[in-house]
């Protein structure tokens, strides 16, 4: 079924209009019209080929919503015009020790990724949401309920919201603990939000005073301007859980030191170049831990979404025709944007 797309042909050449080829629903398939896709960093990582192993043509897109239009005979639990959301996986072995625990994104023989990974269909990789259309295996594909005045902004969700919402969960954020967000973009702001939609003390570090009011307005307790040693001295020792959401080369020990014994540092922004060693005695004397995080299982994702829906939770989002890709890619390199973009799909068609 041939479909127009959005991609790019080569590293070095703007993303153009594309048609391309979507295989007809098998019977465990979803077939489905893509109305909203979200953009992520990894979208312009991986069609600059700043990543390696890009294959072209690429179209990007992991932050899917839309609406059922086929399904395959066995298909039990969709719909035609059910509302639907892909994320960052359309695929994995389901027979290794992870797959079996309904940690799909651990895969132990590699997850199959909504784009830019090996598949038998033409044209040998998957092809993503910067798309009129695509066909996804009923178990990677998720239900939602947020109504449809919202769903552009439900998008980022499948990515920003459960690279966020799996850490908290694992480490059990909630009443008692005291959370902090390193960072406000895409994946900051959505920390905030699901932080203290749990119910923890929420604290949001940003290195601009300018971002003060926007952190509490996305629900922050209290706001660090990690800048100032005064201020981050004041909270040395207490807490429970921070999350680092930046995606650059920093310091980790000036996080570390704000754990108490037993708490976590959790990585879940990966930088083009490493972190500095941090200090081991930081850790040593309090037992303190650094891990890392990535997105969630589809059974999480799904908890996710049914937990935004209940709380009223959104990513706060700038809508952008596909034509306009580019430009918003290099707006996101200057932090120009509040706090994801969303392609209206519909303007594919022009």
């Amino acid at each position: 079924m041939t479909t127009k797309a959005y991609g790019a042909r080569a590293a070095d050449k703007p993303l153009e209009s594309l048609e391309i080829e979507r295989r007809a629903a098998g019977p465990r398939d979803v077939q489905i019209e893509i109305t909203y896709c979200g953009v992520c960093h990894s979208d312009l990582h991986t069609v600059r080929s700043e990543w390696a192993g890009t294959r072209f043509p690429c179209v990007p897109g992991h932050e899917i919503v839309g609406h059922v239009s086929a399904v395959g005979r066995d298909v039990r639990d969709f719909k035609v015009g059910d509302t639907v959301g892909v994320g960052c996986m359309v695929g994995s072995c389901h027979h290794c020790a992870a797959c079996d625990e309904g940690l799909e994104q651990y895969c132990e023989n590699g997850f199959t990724g909504t784009y830019n990974s090996r598949t038998p269909d033409a044209p040998g990789h998957t092809l993503g949401g910067y798309s009129q259309r695509i066909v996804v295996d009923e178990k990677f594909v998720l239900k939602i309920r947020h109504g449809e005045d919202q769903l552009a902004a439900v998008a980022p969700l499948l990515c920003a919201g459960i690279t966020t919402y799996s850490p908290l969960r694992h480490w059990k954020a909630g009443p008692g603990k005291k959370v902090g967000i390193v960072g406000i973009g895409g994946l900051g702001h959505m920390g905030i939000k699901l932080a203290h939609a749990m119910g923890a003390h929420t604290v949001a570090f940003t290195t601009s005073e300018s971002k003060r009011q926007d952190a509490h307005d996305l629900g922050a307790d209290e706001v660090v301007v990690s800048r100032d040693a005064a201020q981050m001295n004041a909270h040395t020792g207490t807490f429970d859980l921070i999350l680092d959401t930046v995606a650059a080369s920093h310091d980790l020990d000036a996080y570390s030191s704000l754990l108490k014994r037993d708490g976590t540092l959790v990585l879940i922004g990966v930088p083009e170049h490493p972190h500095p060693t941090p200090n081991i005695a930081h850790l040593v004397f309090k037992r303190r831990a650094i891990a890392g995080s990535l997105i969630g299982g589809i059974a999480e994702t799904q908890e996710m979404l049914d937990f935004c829906a209940d709380k009223g939770i959104v990513s706060d989002i700038e809508m952008i025709r596909a034509q306009d890709i580019d430009a918003a890619y290099e707006r996101m390199l200057r932090s120009d944007v509040k706090y994801r973009f969303v392609i209206d799909n519909a303007s594919l068609a022009g």
